[in-house]
Parts: structure tokens; C-alpha cells; sequence
């Protein structure tokens, strides 16, 4: 899991967003629209960095179709402290 979170976040091009949209996430549930507000980004962009985080196992959607919540998954929710060291690392440099 480090490894993938390494790359997710540090290791490729908008790790920041994605960054961002994992501490978020862990506060409460969002869906796209509502982390394109909050974010201050592109509703398109939001939804790239959603389906990277998805298909990594990072994060979960609720079965709904319009207005789909977004969750950290269990693995990440195990895997928190990873990140926040990644993440408080990253803010660094």
C-alpha cells in the first residue's frame, strides 16, 4: 500500500489533487460535484483523479448513479497513517 500511495501522490502528475481528495474524504463521504466546488477544480479533472483512485483500491462509490458518494475504502482506512506521513513529507518540499 505505501508504495502505491507513493506513486499516487508523489510519484505522478496531480499526486496534490489526489492528496487532497483522500483528506477530504476521510472527514465524510463527497461526491464529484461537491470535491469540484470545494476543490476549486474542474469537474472533468475531479472525475480523472476519482477513477485513479479507484481503480488503485483507494477509494469506494455508494450504487447510486447521479450524485454516486465517494468513501475511502477499507484498505485505506487501515492504511491512513501511510498517507499522512507521505502527505505531511510532500508538504515539505
Amino acid at each position: 500500500m505505501r508504495r502505491s500511495l507513493w506513486w499516487l501522490i508523489a510519484g505522478a502528475r496531480g499526486g496534490v489533487n489526489r492528496a487532497k481528495i483522500i483528506d477530504i474524504l476521510n472527514k465524510r463521504p463527497r461526491n464529484v460535484n461537491q470535491l469540484s466546488e470545494m476543490l476549486k477544480l474542474d469537474y472533468k479533472t475531479i472525475k480523472h483523479h476519482i477513477d485513479v483512485l479507484q481503480e488503485n483500491g483507494i477509494i469506494v462509490s455508494s450504487e447510486k448513479k447521479y450524485g454516486k458518494l465517494y468513501f475511502l475504502s477499507g484498505k485505506m482506512e487501515d492504511n491512513y497513517e501511510v498517507f499522512l506521513a507521505i502527505w505531511d513529507e510532500i508538504k515539505e518540499e
